[in-house]
């Protein structure tokens, strides 16, 4: 019960991010900045957001798959954490600065503007990296909640602060890019101090408990897991990055607020995930195969019930979104980044949490096969198709590697351990999204009323995709436990 009020109270806090995320994204950004400027703002998050899995040297999954393990040196375990991951911190510092003249010669041409605040990305990667590992403590407590408001809503309170600041000429843009870094330390002692309040923080540096074999296991899986760790976020960040070198800030603005309209899709997947990860590790240590299966295909349908809806309520909207953008007719150019980004989540949602599955087995190994071999891949996609189709390029190489991956994952789980996501359900839950979308698309006509429109298109859409998932049976437990809680609210409150 605890891991369900905490997953449901995370995905609460993650569509509260999703508003605030909105706001910033698609209204304060383009009336306050540039498009040059939001896409720098962006490229130097990105780039410092690339570079975290590398100085946490995979340290932050280990925390979640060996803390069964370590009960009673629960916070030596956490300090030895720290410790090296700042370590890897200063190693990646290094290489940074060791190869800055490759890196300002790929944002010459085009983005000039990033080479003055390399040192702000890094900044930036400290604190987040510090914030990664305070969140994958807490959640092997199963303490996600807060740490979800912190980062989904707080942080981009903060951020939104920021620019408001800028905007009210409290200082420069200047300042203003160099905030970030105190934005995200802001967040990291916001972390701390909810841990502290918890009980759940301490810092204890007697390692006397932890053996030698111990540490040992727990860096080799670290080290084996970066390089899967980090290809993955290499696979969603790397698009920006390659937009803004290849084409310009002005494009990656586009892009990114198209992205960003996109991403929404896949937040109660990152909620269930966060819960699921330590049920998954936990199974794994009690060898509860059967369970792992079982659950796998749970998740597969539940989140494509949620995800699915999502994504048709921007798809079928998504004029209307752009309708309330500052400077709309630049920006309404990212739609069908929207389209192909949201395509690429629906893939990731499908397959349900096989990356998780493949993290926490005996075959973590082959993540970093699949992760190098996909982000080899992306890498080359951006650079045939970024030059042919522009940004929509970029998002249709996201696209066809978020595909290729989650295929080459599906495959492997299947064969070493026999489990597979899919069941009836996911199909029929396929099947009642492409009906709901072609009611909207052939049924309703265009409202000149943008809000009378979104209510009417998704009233309707939202009805005729539930109508059709209850027919067709798609998921008939995951009805039958929304009935059961309503009872129960309904009984609570007549009872109040």
């Amino acid at each position: 019960m605890v891991g369900v009020k905490q997953s449901v109270l995370t995905t609460i806090f993650s569509y509260l991010g999703v508003i605030v995320g909105y706001f910033n994204l698609l209204w304060l950004f383009p009336y306050v900045l540039s498009p040059e400027q939001i896409g720098l703002f962006k490229t130097v998050q990105d780039m410092a957001l690339l570079l975290v899995p590398f100085a946490q040297m995979g340290i932050g999954h280990g925390i979640t798959r060996f803390f069964p393990r370590i009960k009673g040196n629960e916070f030596a375990f956490f300090s030895f954490s720290i410790v090296m991951a700042t370590i890897g911190f200063f190693i990646v510092a290094a290489l940074f600065f060791i190869f800055k003249t490759p890196i300002i010669t790929a944002f010459a041409e085009n983005a000039p503007e990033v080479n003055d605040f390399l040192i702000v990305a890094l900044v930036i990667t400290f604190f987040s990296l510090m914030n990664s590992l305070l969140e994958a403590f807490s959640r092997s407590f199963i303490k996600i909640a807060i740490p979800s408001l912190i980062r989904d809503v707080f942080l981009r309170i903060f951020v939104a602060l920021l620019v408001i600041g800028y905007f009210l000429s409290f200082y420069s843009f200047v300042n203003m890019i160099w905030g970030m870094g105190m934005v995200y330390m802001v967040a990291m002692f916001s972390m701390i101090f909810y841990m502290k309040k918890e009980g759940i923080i301490k810092i204890d540096l007697n390692w006397k408990g932890i053996s030698r074999p111990f540490k040992k296991e727990f860096l080799q899986y670290g080290l084996i897991t970066l390089l899967g760790t980090a290809g993955a976020l290499l696979i969603m960040k790397i698009d920006s990055i390659m937009v803004s070198s290849m084409i310009g800030l002005d494009a990656n603005a586009i892009y990114t607020i198209g992205f960003s309209i996109a991403v929404v899709i896949e937040m109660p997947r990152r909620a269930i995930s966060q819960v699921a990860m330590p049920v998954i590790s936990e199974m794994f240590a009690n060898n509860q195969l059967t369970g792992i299966n079982a659950l796998y295909k749970k998740i597969a349908i539940n989140q494509l019930l949620i995800c699915l809806l999502i994504f048709l309520l921007i798809w079928v909207n998504i004029e209307n979104l752009y309708h309330f953008v500052p400077n709309r007719i630049i920006y309404e150019q990212g739609k069908w980044v929207v389209l192909l980004i949201g395509l690429g989540k629906i893939t990731d949602v499908i397959f349900s949490v096989n990356g998780e599955i493949i993290v926490f087995s005996r075959f973590y190994t082959f993540n970093i096969t699949a992760t190098l071999l996909m982000s080899a891949a992306v890498i080359i996609f951006n650079l045939i198709l970024i030059p042919l189709y522009g940004i929509e390029g970029a998002a249709l190489a996201s696209l066809i590697a978020m595909l290729c991956y989650n295929l080459v994952k599906y495959f492997y789980i299947k064969i070493r351990l026999g489990f597979n996501p899919f069941s009836p359900g996911v199909f029929l839950i396929l099947i009642a999204g492409g009906l709901s979308w072609a009611v909207s698309y052939y049924l309703i006509p265009t409202s000149s009323y943008v809000l009378l429109d979104i209510l009417i298109r998704s009233g309707l859409v939202t009805a005729v995709y539930l109508l059709l998932v209850h027919l067709l049976k798609a998921a008939p437990e995951t009805e039958t436990m929304v009935f059961q809680k309503l009872k129960e609210v309904i009984h609570q409150f007549r009872r109040n």
